[in-house]
This record gives C-alpha cells, structure tokens and sequence, in this order.
C-alpha cells in the first residue's frame, strides 16, 4: 500500500508482531487497539481526518477477526457509525451492522443489511423509511403483513388497491380513506364513489353519502347522467326522507369520523397531512359496551383510545370505594403516553355508556415511527415538552 509502513505491533496475545500495515497518522490509532486500549484508541480515532479514517477501515482487511472487532467498537464509541457498520458487514455480522446502518442515516443500506440477516419484516420497515416503497411492498407482501402493505399502496398512489386489502382486514374508515385517492376522471372513480356511499351509509353517515354522490354528479355529464349514481342518489333521498326532486341537499355537520380529534391531539401537532392520514388509516373503529373496564389500574398501557361517542369515568383505581377523577366524552383521548413510554397506566377507566372509539395499538405506532422519520422527530420532540410541562406542573 503506497505510504504505508510495516512497524512492529503488539499482537492479542502481548507478543511483537510486524503484519500491522500503517501509516503515520493512523499509527496511534493501531497502536492503541493492538493493545486494547480502546478509550485512547477512540481519542486517537477521533483526530484524525476523513481520508484518515478511511485508511484506517483499508488497513484493517486481512487482520485477524478479534482485531477487527476491537476496532469496530472504537468506531461506534468514537460514533463513526458508518465504518462500524462497514467493516462488520465485511466480516457478515449484517444483524449487527444494519442498526449502525441507520444510525449513520443510511437507511437503503440498512434495509439491505436486515435482508442479508434474513429479517424481513425491519428490512420493509427501513426500505419504506427510506422511500423505496415498492421494495417495502415485495416484502410485506411476501411477510403477508397486510396492512403494512395497504399503506404501502396508499403511499405509492394506488389508492385501489389499498381499498381492496383495507376491506379484507375490516378497516372501514381506512377504505373510505384510501378511496378518496380516486381522482375525479379516473376510469373507476363511479365503482369508488358508490363504494364510499355504501360504507358512510353503513357507519350511519348517509347525509355525507348523499353529499358525496351529489359532487360526483356535478364532475362531468356522464356521472350526471350515470343510472348507478342516480339509482343510489335516489334510494338515500327515500332513506332520508327528502324529497325525491332534490339534488344538491343541504350541507351535513361534520361527521365523527376521528380524524379531527386525532389531529386535536398535542403530540400529533406537527404531523403534516399526509403523514397524518397515514396515522388515521391505520386506526381501527372499535365498541365498547356500557359498563366495561376501558383501561385498568397497573395494568401495561396498550396504546391510544379516541373517544367518538359515549362517555367514560376515570376513578383513582378498581375498587368500589375509588374515586370518581373524571368523565369523558367525545374528542377526549386516552393512553397516549402508552404510544412511547411502555409502562403501567395510572387510572382505571370504564365506560359510563356504549362507547365508540378510534384506537391506535402500541405495535402499530411503533410500526408507523419506523417507517415515518420526519414524523417520528416531531412526535418526539413534542412529548418531550409535553411531558416536561406535566412534570412542571406537578413540582408547582
């Protein structure tokens, strides 16, 4: 190697040895891992220059395997995260370097790290962290991680697609979402306007259905004059008892659907849209019957739950001389912390009346932060004042 020399070295062992090829600027660094002094090793690291360190990753090929693993932990430790992972991936520690990988905000090497060490499902998570959505989709799609994959194709604009595996999970408001994707002009925007009918009459929205289906009549004379749309127009009129002559009916309020709660709360307020769509599709609906235990006291927090109709009471614990903290109801939220913190929830929670609500699980969060950084970042970074805030308040 040009510039270098051949010096004698401590081997592992303490004896001399003279197979260590460095140069004078890397020489510190070698002489301080051949002798296992990592924290120098680190400093000295640290010093030099990026050619530098490059010539130090050249130097290493060929040294015996303890050697280079000594000096892949005075690159993690000196945080040169990039040539760890460089030079473990050399020696096919993937499991180990891919982390590292990510760490240095490679995330494509990442992904393909993780696939080398056969994880599947992390390699998808990074590929789709780092854009590459159509090899995320290969992967989910051979995992049968079936939701993963709706988002996937939500992402990747194929809105149609999405909707169908969102149906077969059940998802109906992640359906209706994705269906909205369907642009006015597309060769199958009546099958998913009358598909979007259906579900919001289904979920007991048929004035937002009615209101859909009258602006997909008004997009062009054909769906004007379409006998599906008008057959389907018609049957709400009667369903709603309008008269069979109007058109164009009155504006609906707003309905419950949660995504305007969701996007109410603090840590989800720097979401973007896109990024907080995504959120709200992977949402499920569920019900809870009067009288059922919501959250119990102790109990590991299993994530968030919007409340969409009914009330709750929170009572300072299970026990029939607990007492009564509060009661919720529509647009209220619980178990946010959950999302982030794995820990005990502090309350014992049941619901006063049935009670409809949007819930986003601890896994699927988990899943949402790998595979969306920038939302990750301002999720973070407003639970962090969030919580200091609370803790704040407590010390007043």
């Amino acid at each position: 190697m040009a510039g270098s020399t051949v010096e004698p070295r401590l081997s592992d062992d303490g004896a001399v040895r003279a197979d260590v090829p460095a140069t004078g600027a890397t020489r510190a660094v070698w002489e301080a891992v051949m002798q296992g002094a990592v924290d120098v090793a680190v400093r000295a690291y640290e010093d030099l220059a990026a050619p530098q360190r490059e010539r130090v990753l050249e130097e290493s090929s060929g040294l015996p395997a303890p050697t280079r693993s000594t000096l892949a932990d005075v690159l993690r430790r000196a945080r040169d995260f990039a040539g760890a992972a460089r030079l473990l991936e050399a020696d096919g520690a993937h499991a180990v370097a891919a982390p590292l990988h990510e760490q240095a905000g490679a995330l494509r090497q990442a992904a393909e790290a993780w696939l080398r060490a056969g994880e599947q499902g992390r390699a998808a998570a990074a590929f789709e962290r780092a854009g590459s959505l159509e090899r995320a989709l290969e992967l989910y799609l051979a995992l049968g991680a079936r939701e993963s994959m709706a988002q996937c194709l939500t992402r990747l604009q194929r809105p149609l697609e999405a909707a169908a595996v969102y149906r077969e999970l059940g998802n109906a408001h992640a359906e209706l979402e994705a269906l909205r994707g369907v642009p006015p002009g597309h060769a199958r925007r009546r099958e998913a306007v009358l598909r979007m009918s259906a579900l919001l009459d289904a979920m007991g929205d048929s004035w937002r259905a009615l209101v859909l289906l009258a602006d997909a009549q008004r997009e062009s004379d054909a769906a004007r004059e379409d006998s599906a749309l008008q057959a389907e127009h018609g049957r709400l009129l009667r369903q709603l008892g309008l008269d069979a002559h109007v058109v164009e009916p009155e504006r609906a309020p707003v309905p419950l659907d949660g995504y305007e709660y969701l996007k109410a709360i603090p840590i989800f307020g720097e979401l973007p849209m896109e990024d907080m769509k995504d959120l709200f599709r992977m949402a499920q609906q569920v019900l809870i019957p009067e009288d059922t235990t919501v959250l119990e006291k102790g109990a590991r927090g299993t994530g968030l739950l919007v409340l969409l109709d009914g009330t709750v009471d929170v009572y300072s614990g299970p026990g029939a001389d607990a007492r009564l903290l509060n009661t919720l109801g529509p647009g209220a939220f619980l178990g946010e912390i959950s999302l982030i913190l794995d820990g005990a929830t502090s309350a014992h929670v049941r619901a006063r009346t049935a009670v409809r609500a949007l819930r986003v699980t601890r896994v699927d969060f988990q899943h949402y932060l790998d595979t969306h950084e920038a939302a990750a970042l301002r999720i973070y970074r407003l639970f962090t004042q969030n919580l200091a805030e609370r803790v704040r308040a407590l010390s007043a």
